[in-house]
């Protein structure tokens, strides 16, 4: 299921910088969440396992089943919303996997995909939300006034917004390192710009879910992009320092105001 994966130059020059050792794996078909019994597999080729395990009190009672099965003591690789490119550090060294579906990605995006991987386990940063948000994710819960599924999105956008922040200074530094990757970079954000200044009236419209709209802004934050109110108040070095508090404080007043516009326009 597992093939090691040979890098480009600048992409190991990346890895070596961020996660040196970092194991790069393809996987022979696509997955959300690895079965655990292929994911065990993974210690033939690793040094250790190392599963991790979170408090179920963390979780509210509708939480959606996947994110019960991350916080037991499966080992579980992969979460919906992780994209093309997937790691781990539940694995030493950590380990990056790509998933089946890359093979129609073109090779500039996938190695910047790559990279950032690598990138975002250097930054020691939580692989997941659950970890970040910890017992605060109850309190988004309470915040977002939306079904499992939708809160689940959210959490997930606003630790990427959170970890885009820590990253994107990186990124903007390979146009003098790693040119190749920094226009792979500066070509993915100038795919998300001309739709972000029109998310609010989308929302407003019903075109687009607030889940949605709040998935794209945060993935603009990485590109250092201007992003629209609700969303221009997570592009904030306070949202670093904050975190889980920063982003729940953020959730909670949103909605409350898109409960008074409503009210208003009743």
């Amino acid at each position: 299921m597992f093939d090691r994966r040979d890098l480009s130059d600048d992409v190991d020059a990346v890895r070596e910088a961020h996660a040196p050792g970092a194991l790069v794996l393809d996987v022979s078909a696509d997955f959300e969440t690895i079965p655990p019994a292929a994911a065990e597999d993974l210690g033939l080729l690793v040094d250790a396992l190392d599963p991790a395990t979170y408090p179920s009190e963390w979780l509210p009672e509708d939480a959606p089943s996947a994110l019960v099965a991350y916080a037991s003591s499966d080992f579980t690789v992969g979460m919906p919303g992780d994209g093309t490119v997937a790691w781990t550090r539940q694995t030493s060294p950590p380990t990056v996997l790509v998933k089946k579906r890359a093979e129609g990605t073109p090779s500039e995006f996938l190695d910047y995909l790559l990279a950032e991987a690598f990138v975002q386990i250097g930054t020691d940063a939580p692989e997941h939300f659950l970890p970040f948000f910890g017992e605060r994710y109850r309190d988004l819960d309470d915040a977002v006034p939306l079904g499992p599924a939708d809160v689940y999105q959210i959490a997930a956008a606003l630790y990427d917004a959170w970890l885009g922040l820590q990253t994107r200074d990186v990124f903007a530094a390979w146009e003098e390192t790693q040119p190749r990757l920094f226009d792979a970079w500066e070509d993915a954000g100038s795919r998300l710009e001309g739709r972000l200044s029109r998310l609010p009236r989308a929302v407003a419209r019903g075109e687009t879910s607030f889940a949605e709209a709040t998935e794209y802004a945060c993935s603009a934050v990485k590109h250092d992009l201007d992003l629209p109110a609700p969303f221009a108040a997570l592009d904030t070095r306070a949202f670093v320092e904050y975190g889980p508090e920063y982003g729940v404080t953020w959730a909670k007043k949103t909605f409350e105001k898109l409960e008074n516009d409503v009210d208003e326009d009743a």
